[in-house]
């Protein structure tokens, strides 16, 4: 599976508009979340060669905090800067990156 097309399979709609997406308690951290995500998707690579994981990681861990955060603030853009200690501007800059703005 090319890692666009994995990437692809992992895009989802925010919990609140995805019925499919059933809301639970995690006892474990996010890292071991992501940790068992990417063993999952170094073994579907079924021997073929990783690239770019260090920015394919980081742009889906990236989008869907944005995504989450601007829900929880109900998409105001001075307190999701403030929750996540950046500048207001930076977030700017990252939700157009994504197209969230």
């Amino acid at each position: 599976m090319s890692a666009v097309r994995y990437q692809e399979a992992f895009v989802q709609k925010p919990v609140s508009q995805n019925p499919v997406i059933k809301r639970e308690r995690r006892k474990q951290p996010l890292r071991q979340s992501v940790r068992a995500t990417l063993d999952l998707y170094f073994q579907d690579l079924d021997g073929h060669e990783a690239k770019n994981v260090y920015q394919m990681v980081m742009g889906e861990v990236e989008l869907a905090m944005l995504e989450s955060l601007m829900e929880h603030v109900q998409g105001h853009q001075t307190r999701a800067a403030k929750v996540l200690g950046i500048n207001r501007n930076t977030l700017r800059k990252k939700l157009e990156h994504y197209g969230l703005i």
